[in-house]
């Protein structure tokens, strides 16, 4: 496989599955969320090998540096060394605790079945509380 040299950023951020869809990827260039020593990106900007590129995602601000360019969406184990997470431990660890609170699955104990029409309501009450409705 040839090496590249640069590659657009929205292509990149989708190939190496920082967002789902291209078009995900585009959205987020064109609404300032992806920056690169403080400037904001247009979906067209080439990067390069070395760059750090800052990605605000869901609220939080994840830092990455590119280690390999890549065009093509390859699957989550050929992608993780393109990229290094240089993230803040902090700011990595509300992440993790966010995505692991809106998963939805809330432990039940065994032949409890599944949750009455008002323990649901309660559920969506609690969760609501601690997670904003336009990130989950």
């Amino acid at each position: 496989m040839s090496e590249l040299k640069k590659v657009r950023i929205d292509k990149w951020l989708w190939s190496v599955r920082l967002f789902k869809s291209r078009s995900m990827a585009t959205d987020a260039c064109k609404s300032g969320k992806i920056k690169l020593k403080g400037t904001s990106l247009k979906p067209s900007f080439l990067i390069t090998k070395g760059e750090i590129i800052e990605v605000k995602k869901n609220g939080f601000n994840l830092t990455f540096k590119v280690n390999q360019i890549i065009e093509k969406r390859v699957s989550a184990v050929l992608a993780a060394p393109c990229f290094d997470d240089l993230t803040p431990l902090d700011e990595l660890n509300k992440y993790k605790e966010w995505f692991v609170g809106k998963s939805g699955a809330e432990f039940r104990e065994r032949g409890e079945g599944r949750p009455t029409k008002k323990e649901r309501r309660d559920i969506d009450d609690f969760k609501d509380m601690y997670f904003d409705e336009d990130e989950i």
